[in-house]
């Protein structure tokens, strides 16, 4: 399933794909720190189904959570977070208890029921946010604005799967731009979800009686510190005497570079990359002045060099009069050590 499909996906609310055991554990994997002594919140995860239910369940002791929250919707059709048709909306509240060695069941833990339906927006979903410390899930592709806004509105921690698209993303590329948010580990790989029976089916792959499909562009996206998010990129390239391979734009005083790995380490001026770079970014390495669909930076707008100023959503770039993809524009910090201060950071 290409990222099409995942637009189409968005369009029809066809949210419903659940999250696959080994993807959980490869990520959670490297920030356990994180999560000793806290209350972890799954706010799009029916506790009777959900596998990241069942990872920090079975996980309590070794994390060392304080608390686990889960909860689901409950759909008037076919819902985004569960399989059941006409389903209540349920949450439930696990503090680690065992049964013979064993996590019990989540009916056995005991089920609340919400009155609404469930919405991780709904004012019932949002005491419960109040009371985490982490949230924990993978919310619907279709709402994925709306729930980063609501982590940054209450001001939670959280680690949550999305589309590596979420970068051009208006309402998120701001929070990239100010550190608020980054890409996890697993960036911009081919993801394998269960989907639902009801689905279109045709292109999946059944395994131990699930209908597999594999999305494509999926990343984890975090506001979570871990070890490799402040190792630099390694740069091997050079502009100077090389300056042929690194074209200009017509309307930015930027040079492009089409690969992360060209980025030249002798060049103190704006460079223009793919918008992959954000996998990679360390923050401590280079500034990130903006993007060229959300240019707001002043510093950035002094190198543009366009006749008129265009409306925000039409800051394009071009070179040789052709557009190019979407740019992220960067500046090294170590070769400007007199613009980026610890005083101005």
């Amino acid at each position: 399933m290409r990222n099409g499909n995942l637009i189409d996906s968005r369009k029809a609310k066809n949210d419903e794909f659940y999250t696959q055991l080994d993807t959980i554990e490869q990520e959670i994997m490297h920030y356990r720190e994180h999560f000793k002594g806290k209350t972890v919140y799954l706010n799009c995860d029916d506790p009777r189904k959900s596998n990241f239910f069942h990872y920090f369940s079975c996980n309590f002791e070794n994390l060392g959570l304080k608390k686990l929250i889960a909860s689901c919707y409950k759909s008037q059709d076919y819902n985004l977070f569960t399989r059941d048709v006409n389903d209540k909306a349920v949450w439930i509240e696990y503090n680690g208890e065992k049964d013979m060695e064993h996590v019990p069941k989540a009916e056995d833990i005991g089920l609340n029921y919400f009155e609404g339906d469930g919405d991780f927006r709904s004012e019932e979903s949002i005491e419960l946010l109040k009371e985490s410390d982490i949230v924990v899930t993978n919310p619907p592709f279709s709402l994925f604005r709306e729930f980063i806004a609501l982590m940054m509105k209450y001001d939670k921690k959280f680690l949550i799967l999305g589309s590596m698209n979420a970068i051009t993303y208006r309402e998120v590329f701001p929070h990239i731009k100010e550190n608020k948010l980054w890409p996890g580990i697993l960036f911009n790989k081919n993801v394998q979800f269960e989907i639902p029976n009801h689905y279109d089916t045709t292109k999946s792959i059944m395994k131990e009686g699930k209908n597999l499909i594999k999305v494509s562009g999926i990343s984890w996206w975090t506001n979570l510190e871990y070890s490799k998010r402040k190792q630099d990129i390694t740069l091997f390239k050079e502009y100077k005497g090389n300056e042929e391979n690194y074209p200009k734009y017509d309307n930015y005083n930027a040079i492009n570079v089409d690969k992360v790995s060209d980025i030249p380490k002798d060049y103190k001026g704006i460079v223009g990359t793919p918008i992959t770079f954000i996998g990679q970014w360390n923050p401590e390495q280079f500034e990130l002045l903006g993007s060229r669909r959300w240019a707001k930076s002043k510093y950035l707008l002094e190198h543009y060099t366009g006749h008129v100023i265009p409306p925000e959503n039409d800051r394009k770039t071009f070179i040789n009069g052709k557009e190019t993809y979407d740019r992220i524009f960067i500046q090294n910090k170590y070769l400007n050590p007199e613009i980026y201060t610890t005083d101005n950071k």
